[in-house]
């Protein structure tokens, strides 16, 4: 296919004798640029584009721990593997305290418990945000260290 400048007629009947479709690329341009293609086949490959982007794409896992504020150390220990494991795969951590009734009033332990987590687990992966109250809940997001 040649290049060249040609009026908007002349352009437009290049276009139906190829069969192909006349596309306006920079209208404000004097005089407007147009192109000559295959329009579906543009589309087409376009959206071929994306989704080879989408499929490249991370997909970001958030796995969750739920602690109480008077969680006992086995119960910690064991959740905490857990954690490990997660980060370890890969995996962003939502570690909260959930105060059920009164137990609001145990706030600083909950909070404690949190940093404790995220000091023990401090080698497989960083505080992304630091423990914060959000009605009954204390909420504290890890993220792992070294992405698989």
């Amino acid at each position: 296919m040649e290049v060249g400048v040609y009026p908007l007629a002349e352009a437009m009947a290049k276009s139906e004798e190829l069969e192909l479709d006349l596309v306006e690329i920079s209208p404000k341009a004097d005089p407007p640029v147009c192109k000559i293609i295959d329009y579906k086949k543009f589309l087409y490959e376009q959206k071929k584009r994306e989704k080879a982007m989408k499929a490249k794409a991370s997909k970001v896992v958030v796995k969750e721990i739920r602690f109480g504020p008077n969680t006992d150390d086995h119960d910690y220990e064991f959740k905490k593997k857990h954690a490990e494991k997660f980060l370890r795969d890969g995996a962003k951590l939502k570690a909260y305290v959930f105060f059920k009734g009164r137990s609001i009033v145990y706030k600083d332990k909950g909070e404690i418990l949190l940093l404790r987590l995220a000091s023990e687990l401090e080698e497989v992966g960083k505080v992304e945000q630091m423990p914060r109250l959000e009605g009954k809940r204390m909420t504290m997001f890890i993220a792992p260290k070294n992405k698989k």
